[in-house]
């Protein structure tokens, strides 16, 4: 008996035939795959997260180490070099951006006149400068990246790039002059009374939250809108 039809002559048993699912070809499989992993990872670079910085360059070429999620390098935030001419000499081989230079020198001025020869060791620092620091002391001690980052910061990374941090010591104990005996001398027990009053901090104290080791002879310059802004970082992260 002939099947029966619905609309023209096409039998009903025809119009919505059950077909067997394909099964997709290997090279099928293998653009989806592609596909789909190019996706993802359009995703992920769109996405923030912490997880981002695993897919980014290391930011200091022949150092193994990744930012943290705050953006610090072995626990130091990252800072721009300043322009040469934006430096003005406090003496041979030592320059400062003005506004720290005229405040280091109204500061020794003021802790002369109380009897400390209050002096400059180290001002400004290039990234090449600092590359050279950190990495030729790090091979001749044979430090570890974390070992050296302890004591000094990562290319990029210094304060001293930025033209408003400044390594201090005492003239009349030249002896204790970039070394932890410094906290014991004239010149820093003038500078706890007194540099604040010139805008300048320390910036790693005993137990500070970056992990770097105590330096009571590195001083940073605050006293300024764009000091302040370059710092803010290292101040929200201050106990």
């Amino acid at each position: 008996m002939p099947a029966p039809v619905i609309g023209e002559d096409i039998p009903l048993a025809r119009r919505s035939p059950a077909t067997l699912a394909r099964r997709p070809s290997k090279r099928t499989a293998f653009v989806g795959l592609v596909l789909g992993l190019i996706g993802a990872t359009a995703v992920l670079l769109l996405v923030p997260g912490p997880w981002r910085r695993w897919l980014e360059p290391l930011p200091v070429e022949g150092l193994n180490a990744r930012l943290s999620a705050d953006g610090r390098l072995l626990g130091h935030h990252p800072y721009p070099e300043v322009s040469r001419d934006q430096l003005v000499e406090l003496s041979p081989g030592l320059e400062l951006k003005p506004e720290a230079a005229a405040a280091v020198g109204a500061m020794q001025r003021a802790a002369s006149a109380d009897g400390v020869d209050l002096v400059v060791l180290s001002a400004f620092r290039s990234i090449a400068l600092q590359k050279s620091i950190f990495f030729d002391v790090k091979a001749e001690r044979n430090q570890s990246a974390q070992e050296r980052a302890r004591v000094s910061a990562p290319p990029g990374f210094s304060e001293h790039s930025t033209g408003y941090a400044v390594d201090l010591g005492d003239g009349r104990d030249p002896a204790a002059n970039l070394s932890v005996a410094f906290d014991r001398t004239d010149a820093f027990r003038w500078l706890q009374a007194n540099a604040a009053r010139f805008h300048f901090q320390l910036s790693f104290p005993q137990d500070n939250p970056q992990g770097v080791s105590y330096e009571p002879w590195h001083w940073r310059f605050e006293g300024s809108a764009d000091a302040l802004k370059l710092f803010e970082p290292a101040q929200r992260l201050a106990p």
